[in-house]
């Protein structure tokens, strides 16, 4: 038997064990979890991952550069860079910044990053990494988007940057941000770990920005497992991601090639003796942040289900959206830019301050009843404990990030919640509520 009829052999038996734990995954309401997000697969990405494993090439190979060409495609944009997870995609993009290649565009230390003190931490993070100076706007209610009409007046002389994410996968106000920019002169980068398939002026998140974040953990819209991804536009900014994501070296040949620039040992940079080899000039402080050719196996069939999966979250948002409608007197409910189409991650519901009960009485009243609930990540990020030290500059209050911090929880909207599910969490709520009416 040759390997092809070999490995056809290991995919029909993979397809029978995907099939056995299929039969086995039976919803009970009130004894099976409602999970806020996971993974969502069949054996396609099993058998995907299987044949990757059998190629035995460990680190980023074909899949990898099958899923970076299709992604790009997918966005309308011209270059996709894997890393290992969308924490690391922002921490490129940000260090990227502060290249020397970029002349006087570039980040320097004490320089300032405009964003918001409400989201994820590793938004923040890079921020503080690169000894730049975080410039924090408070959210709108509803949207739970930095408030965009405030920028303008944050800006200073050492303003470079701004860095915002799509909370929840609701895009963020792009034209005032895109109008902005460009009038002083600043980098834009989008967070859209959270917002993969959201669209601004029909044109997909991700793709305004000079450099977009991604991120392929198992509860984002799709998922290598670990994995992350850097998107732009811009051949030199590409370059310079790149060389940070490996190791910081000058050098651009793919794993398992040599001398791609026709003079490995032929170059003169830094103080090295001239003909240092190539392969060992680093140009960045970088890192090793590569993704494997495994993960990328499940990402290339994963990016095949996208659009389904976009259409099943927008279906459970609106379901959600139309029985809480009749409770608006004890909820903010979400909001969108007018030219916002939102791929949405979550569904965030804002207890108002004068209702009967508190955020802590809903959420674990679904707790109790196996509905997963979660906070909008980590608040007001200045309260953490993590940025006691941590200087950061407030033009104005953050009433609203506050209220989020107090007062905001979101559930699930994932494809993962089937209709049953999903009448299950309707009824669970309703309960809930109906007593206050």
């Amino acid at each position: 038997m040759n390997e092809e009829k070999l490995r056809e052999e290991i995919f029909q038996r993979v397809k029978r064990i995907y099939d056995l734990n299929k039969k086995a995954d039976e919803f009970i309401p009130g004894e099976s979890p409602v999970h806020y997000a996971g993974r969502v697969y069949n054996e396609q990405e099993m058998i995907s991952l299987v044949d990757s494993a059998l190629d035995f090439w460990l680190t980023a190979g074909r899949y990898a550069e099958k899923f970076e060409k299709e992604f790009a495609d997918f966005l309308g944009a011209k270059y996709c860079m894997l890393t290992n997870s969308g924490s690391s995609a922002n921490l490129l993009a940000i260090s990227a910044l502060t290249s020397k290649k970029l002349g006087k565009r570039r980040l320097k230390p004490g320089n300032e990053i405009i964003t918001t003190a409400c989201g994820f931490p590793t938004t923040l993070n890079p921020i503080i990494q690169n000894q730049l100076k975080p410039v924090l706007i408070d959210v709108e209610l509803g949207s739970y988007n930095i408030m965009a009409d405030r920028i303008e007046n944050a800006i200073s002389d050492k303003t470079k940057a701004i860095f915002v994410a799509h909370t929840l996968g609701n895009p963020v106000n792009i034209d005032r941000i895109m109008e902005i920019t460009e009038k002083h002169d600043l980098w834009f980068v989008e967070d859209n770990c959270d917002a993969l398939g959201s669209r601004y002026q029909k044109k997909y998140t991700g793709s305004f920005g000079c450099i977009s974040t991604h991120s392929f953990y198992p509860a984002h819209h799709i998922t290598m497992g670990e994995g992350g991804a850097v998107v732009t536009n811009d051949p030199q900014l590409k370059d310079i991601i790149l060389s940070f994501r490996d190791w910081g070296r000058d050098c651009w040949c793919e794993p398992g090639c040599d001398n791609t620039c026709g003079k490995r040992f032929g170059w003169q940079l830094g103080d090295l003796p001239y003909g240092y080899d190539h392969k060992y000039v680093y140009s960045h402080v970088g890192y090793n942040l590569k993704v494997t050719d495994m993960q990328a196996a499940i990402g290339v069939e994963q990016l095949k289900k996208l659009p389904t999966f976009i259409e099943a979250r927008n279906n459970n948002f609106k379901i959600i959206y139309e029985s809480l409608k009749s409770y608006e007197k004890f909820f903010i409910l979400p909001t969108t830019e007018e030219s916002a189409d939102p791929s949405w991650f979550g569904f965030p519901i804002m207890v108002r301050e004068n209702s009967p009960f508190t955020r802590d009485d809903i959420v674990g009243h679904l707790e109790n009843n196996k509905i997963a609930t979660r906070m909008l990540f980590g608040g007001n990020l200045t309260k953490q404990p993590a940025y006691e030290d941590i200087e950061f500059r407030l033009t104005d209050s953050l009433y609203n990030t506050d209220l989020v911090m107090n007062n905001l929880f979101w559930i699930g909207v994932y494809p993962g919640i089937t209709r049953e599910k999903m009448d299950y969490m309707i009824k669970i709520l309703s309960g809930f509520m109906d007593k206050f009416i």
